[in-house]
């Protein structure tokens, strides 16, 4: 028996005018009479973290039912990361939703045409087209604070702890930051701009957004644009870009929402 929760976020329509969302609700459980048709997750995390930062959504999905994995990324290369995703989705024993966090977004994009993938999930995600400039695209944008705190140390970048802690899990628990922080993956310095999709797999199958209102590393601005471009089911967090960790009811919901519809 499935577990559900009442939707926590405020629901945009795409192209509708964006409106923050309430805070975590806090309603009973509630109950569905039958599972719905997908049971498999597989979460993509983005940079400056590791396949941790999901748990609190994991145990909430597995609470509800849901066969879950949750990718390491090697952030070496797209190539190399699309290529941990296509082993997870593999495993897989039947229909799939795929999410995915932050730079995650541009992994999922590349390999989310995997046959077994029904439903698309982006977390303050970058969702790029098809051999699109991604870097020029962000650049329309503001510039996002946690920019100026990334350091870099033989070919890897990573984001210093004042960074990490301010402007990438604003709003995290100290203790809980700190043990992130303390796991954050580096990042090949030619990730992002040798990082160019061949798909843009959000054009051919179902997607969700959750755009995080308070993002001091995604600019919110791009994160509503993706959105709408791709006219995804959007729901707006207030919260920082971790809102995978402040908000996990209602990202939870967001991907049992896409497992219901796919």
């Amino acid at each position: 028996m499935i577990t559900r929760r009442t939707f926590t976020g405020s629901i945009v329509a795409a192209g509708a005018s964006s409106s923050l969302a309430a805070a975590e609700a806090t309603a009973a459980p509630q109950r569905r009479s039958e599972p719905p048709a997908v049971r498999n997750v597989v979460l993509v995390h983005g940079a400056y973290a590791d396949g941790s930062c999901w748990s609190e959504v994991i145990e909430r999905l597995q609470s509800a039912g849901m066969n879950v994995t949750s990718v390491q990324n090697p952030l070496t290369s797209l190539a190399d990361d699309v290529a941990a995703t296509e082993r997870a989705l593999a495993l897989q024993d039947g229909p799939t939703i795929l999410a995915a966090h932050s730079w995650g977004g541009t992994v999922i994009s590349q390999a989310g045409l995997a046959l077994n993938v029904n439903g698309l999930v982006y977390i303050a995600a970058r969702a790029p087209d098809a051999g699109e400039d991604y870097t020029a695209l962000a650049a329309r944008f503001p510039t996002p604070p946690a920019n100026a705190e990334l350091v870099e140390s033989g070919g890897f970048k990573h984001l210093t702890k004042k960074g990490f802690l301010r402007d990438f899990a604003g709003g995290v628990p100290r203790p809980r930051a700190l043990a992130l922080h303390a796991a954050q993956g580096p990042v090949a310095a030619s990730l992002f701009p040798t990082s160019t999709t061949t798909t843009a797999a959000w054009r051919h199958k179902p997607s969700w957004y959750a755009v995080s209102a308070q993002d001091r590393t995604t600019s919110p601005d791009l994160q509503r644009f993706l959105a709408m471009r791709m006219r995804a089911r959007t729901v707006e967090l207030p919260t920082s870009h971790l809102s995978i960790v402040t908000h996990p009811d209602a990202v939870t919901d967001l991907i049992l929402e896409a497992a219901d519809s796919s």
